[in-house]
């Protein structure tokens, strides 16, 4: 039937063309925009316990790992340049081991001049003791002719003069006896006063080479050759190396104050890196901490609060777990719950595990 268009009327044929052609977009606009519905694994795979834990009583909490000795920040006693750095990140040094070196031209051109010094002093000491001993011998002489020329009986036989030049010359050994002491005397003042200034170079010569206060692994390195450190440190400045003791790892777990009585203090805890929920491990109870303080590790669940304070209480890894832990990882833990009404046991990490701080 061939449309006529003589009798086409816009409003009983027209407009309700137009609806229908909307309604058949609109129904493909919304078929497209559907969400897709299908079920996913999680990105993320959930914190959960499992074996003994699964049915049983526990207190959950996250935590970072740290080592044993917690992080030791190295800084310098003096500023300057670096002028050789000896370790890298994941290398393990020996307690004194030199780790960098600060620029010590300046001190060395000062030990120098301290040796120079000293040397010019302890020749005038030899100098002025050579002399005491001239004047002392000088002296012995001219006392020796004074005393024989006072114990001749006959005065006839010695001139007043000779008496009066014996007295001088006793007098001037003596002079020169005690000035050559007062020189001596200075010499050793100044001889004392440089070394005390050589053995203050020392000790900034030894204080330039900045050494392990531990036995650790290197952890960060945030300084390079031929950088200017700066001794006054500051609120944001970065350590210039981080290190610490990481044979065993430490975590530290955030308990909320709330669920704090209820931890069995002692007991192991299963942890887990965050979002490797499988990869668990057992952690020996090491100590908890004597001070509650405002929580700082967030999970970023929705029913977290941070108006909060945790107790935290620290565990070791097994030495078996090293690899799947690093320091500073954020982990997942589960903590045996103690049963109503027992005693907790808070016994120190001597009695509970073996003195492991």
């Amino acid at each position: 039937m061939a449309l006529n268009l003589d009798n086409f009327s816009f409003s009983r044929m027209g407009l309700p063309l137009i609806a229908v052609i909307g309604l058949v977009v609109a129904a493909i606009y919304i078929a497209g925009g559907l969400p897709d519905r299908e079920l996913s694994e999680p990105e993320r795979e959930p914190p959960s316990a499992d074996g003994e834990l699964a049915d049983a009583p526990r207190v959950a909490g996250a935590g970072i790992v740290e080592p044993s000795s917690e992080l030791i920040e190295v800084g310098t006693a003096l500023a300057g340049l670096v002028t050789d750095l000896r370790v890298q990140p994941g290398q393990f040094v020996d307690k004194g081991q030199p780790l960098f070196t600060v620029d010590t031209r300046a001190l060395r051109a000062r030990a120098e001049e301290t040796q120079a010094a000293i040397g010019e002093a302890s020749a005038a000491i030899g100098e002025a003791r050579a002399a005491i001993e001239e004047a002392r011998a000088a002296e012995d002489t001219a006392g020796r002719q004074l005393a024989l020329y006072r114990n001749v009986d006959d005065p006839a036989a010695v001139s007043r003069a000779e008496v009066i030049r014996a007295e001088g010359e006793a007098s001037a050994a003596r002079e020169r006896r005690q000035l050559a002491q007062a020189r001596l005397a200075a010499a050793q003042a100044r001889l004392q006063s440089a070394q005390a200034q050589a053995a203050s170079t020392r000790t900034e010569l030894g204080r330039a080479v900045v050494r392990a206060p531990i036995a650790g692994e290197i952890l960060s390195v945030n300084i390079r050759p031929g950088e200017f450190l700066s001794n006054q440190g500051g609120g944001n400045a970065e350590p210039f190396i981080t290190m610490g003791e990481t044979r065993p790892l430490h975590i530290r777990i955030d308990i909320d104050e709330e669920q704090a009585s209820r931890v069995a203090m002692g007991e192991p805890a299963t942890v887990s890196p965050r979002g490797a929920a499988r990869n668990q491990a057992k952690a020996s109870f090491v100590r908890a901490e004597p001070q509650v303080v405002p929580k700082r590790q967030l999970t970023n669940t929705a029913a977290e609060r941070v108006d909060v304070r945790v107790l935290q209480v620290i565990y070791a890894l097994p030495a078996d777990a090293r690899g799947d832990f690093r320091v500073g990882q954020q982990v997942d833990a589960f903590i045996p719950a103690r049963s109503t009404g027992a005693p907790s046991r808070q016994d120190g990490p001597e009695t509970q595990a073996g003195g492991a701080s």
